[in-house]
């Protein structure tokens, strides 16, 4: 899990986040100790119905990375932090409806929890984005079903 924050109190925001991991049994690691199971990319998704044909080919164009049509229609679009902007701005430009569009840190690998400890990281991740001083969480956790039904 990488918890990104933003403070004017370090040792404030180290102690709450500290007491949320301890709280639900995780641990807090050092700075960055967790960063190399996560890649930056940015991510757009285009509404279903949008052309995607014509998506798809200007994404590659502009250098897209990667392109999925989802079975709904939709289509999502990986990028590079640094082509992430040309790629959103000439969709807009050419009329996509554009339903998610941003840059975030995506798990290189991902671990599966079961019933218990998905219960667990959902209620841990509930608290830690309701501190005030924490921005975004990023985990590379794949939840049990039903949890994600209980949510």
């Amino acid at each position: 899990m990488i918890v990104e924050c933003l403070s004017n109190n370090r040792n404030r925001t180290v102690s709450e986040v500290r007491h949320a991991f301890t709280k639900y049994g995780g641990n807090l690691g050092t700075n960055g100790s967790v960063s190399y199971l996560f890649n930056n990319v940015g991510q757009i998704m285009l509404s279903p119905n949008s052309k995607a044909d014509k998506a798809i080919e200007l994404a590659i164009e502009l250098g897209a990375d990667e392109v999925d049509t989802e079975d709904d229609g939709s289509v999502t679009i990986e990028t590079k932090p640094e082509t992430f902007t040309i790629v959103k701005d000439a969709l807009e430009k050419a009329g996509f409806n554009l339903s998610f569009a941003e840059i975030s840190m995506v798990a290189s690998t991902e671990v599966n929890l079961d019933q218990e400890l998905s219960d667990k990281a959902i209620k841990m991740i509930d608290v830690l984005e309701d501190l005030d001083d924490v921005q975004a969480v990023h985990t590379n956790a794949v939840f049990a079903q039903e949890a994600m039904e209980q949510k």
